[in-house]
């Protein structure tokens, strides 16, 4: 359920980010999807090494840039072999893949698990003192 969350998410940002900038174009929301498809397919595949690689050259200390980098270095390969979909530059492709990359940390956020026990509202109702109108 989460992936097909993830994939409509991820389709329906590409496909508004296309409407919005002028360097990028999909044809249908159809084919947005299916570039959401493609392209996590590839980040599954070739997105591990290649970021592996760039967190290896930079100690593990730029990781989130190098996870845009390698989605919008896969984007412009998706752009590349799909002619439903065309992105003029690099740098479009460096905004959708921070679109995408925001849109899913917060689906992410969304989607997560309340936490078990001592909440926060829990911790708050514990150090409240009492007053005369708690009491009764």
């Amino acid at each position: 359920m989460n992936l097909i969350l993830h994939l409509l998410l991820d389709a329906a940002v590409i496909f508004g980010l296309a409407y919005v900038m002028p360097q990028v174009e999909v044809k249908s929301f159809g084919k947005a999807l299916l570039v959401a498809v493609i392209l996590a397919l590839l980040n599954v595949t070739i997105g591990w090494i290649l970021r592996g690689i760039g967190n290896l050259v930079t100690f593990f200390l730029l990781s989130f840039v190098i996870r845009l980098l390698v989605t919008a270095v896969l984007l412009k390969l998706v752009d590349s072999f799909m002619s439903s979909l065309t992105i003029d530059g690099f740098w479009p492709a460096v905004v959708i893949a921070l679109g995408v990359a925001v849109a899913g940390a917060v689906l992410d956020q969304v989607m997560a698990p309340a936490p078990a026990g001592n909440g926060r509202m829990e911790t708050v109702l514990q150090w409240m003192p009492q007053t005369a109108l708690l009491r009764g």
